[in-house]
């Protein structure tokens, strides 16, 4: 973020990965609202996007990159946001994003660092994307799974953005690589207390607990559960299945909500006009022994 004046800053963030799904037209819509969810989970307003890609010169044909193009433009205009530029580079592993520019009033800033005590947990989303990702490269998410996955990436956070501003919200963070458990982390350390989540209450992606149960998972369910590390209480009544997906790496995912207790049924109400599965999944206390208690 830089300060222009008191009531305005830029926000200014970028994100780029592989593909995730088959289609490339898809993958660019994902990517652009991947990208986009950066600028949304700090309640602010994306205008500016540059593309970045990495594409082979040789053994893939040209209009496949057009279709990723095709796909992204499609998702930044639906939000207003301007493609003003990009740059490519040759390369056999094909990776696509943006740079994206937004403003924001850096009084009313929403940062990972703003939960308190008393406030109420909220996701947006539904969890799965990384394990049915992996099952749609082995050839085991059914069509079902695979729909709902698509369905859920490409809901923009755009109206949850929205309604944090006007809820007043002041802590949050977009769910993504570091999964449910890594992102809440951050956010419990960072504002010196502890989050209490209820496994039962996260919403998960239908048929990503099944491939789960295949061993469909990523790499990133080692990684989280490395940088969470042990400053976390898991309860003994939490399936092993379960907690997988709670370290579940997600590709545009929901934004994670600390909202003032009074205030959590009317941001629930406003964001499920938006997010069908958004959910109340746990509280914020004060800071005790460990930053993460999984119940």
């Amino acid at each position: 973020m830089y300060q222009l004046r008191d009531d305005l800053a830029l926000v200014q963030t970028v994100d780029f990965f592989t593909p995730i799904v088959d289609d490339p037209f898809d993958y660019g819509r994902i990517a652009a609202l991947n990208s986009l969810n950066d600028v949304w989970a700090m309640g602010g307003a994306p205008l500016t996007a540059l593309a970045i890609t990495c594409f082979p010169k040789k053994g893939l044909d040209f209009s496949i990159l057009g279709e990723i193009m095709r796909g992204g433009l499609q998702s930044l205009t639906e939000n207003g946001v301007a493609l003003v530029g990009g740059h490519s580079v040759d390369n056999p592993q094909i990776m696509f994003g943006y740079a994206v520019t937004g403003t924001i009033d850096p009084r009313r800033v929403i940062t990972n660092r703003g939960a308190r005590p008393g406030d109420a947990l909220a996701l947006t989303k539904p969890l799965g994307t990384g394990v049915i990702s992996t099952g749609i490269k082995f050839g085991k998410a059914g069509h079902e799974a695979v729909k709902a996955s698509l369905d859920t990436m490409l809901l923009a956070g755009r109206e949850a953005a929205s309604a944090m501003q006007e809820l007043d919200v002041r802590g949050g963070t977009d769910v993504t690589g570091f999964a449910l458990l890594g992102h809440a982390w951050e956010m419990a350390r960072a504002a010196h207390v502890t989050f209490e989540i209820e496994a039962s209450l996260v919403p998960l992606i239908p048929g990503a607990l099944d491939l789960v149960a295949q061993g469909m998972l990523t790499s990133g369910d080692k990684t989280n559960r490395l940088y969470v590390g042990d400053d976390i209480e898991i309860g003994r009544e939490v399936s092993e299945d379960l907690l997988c997906l709670l370290y579940d790496p997600q590709t545009a995912g929901g934004l994670l909500i600390s909202v003032a207790h009074e205030r959590a049924h009317d941001l629930l109400a406003r964001l499920r006009e938006v997010y069908p599965d958004a959910a109340i999944i746990g509280r914020v206390v004060e800071r005790g022994a460990r930053s993460i208690v999984v119940k």
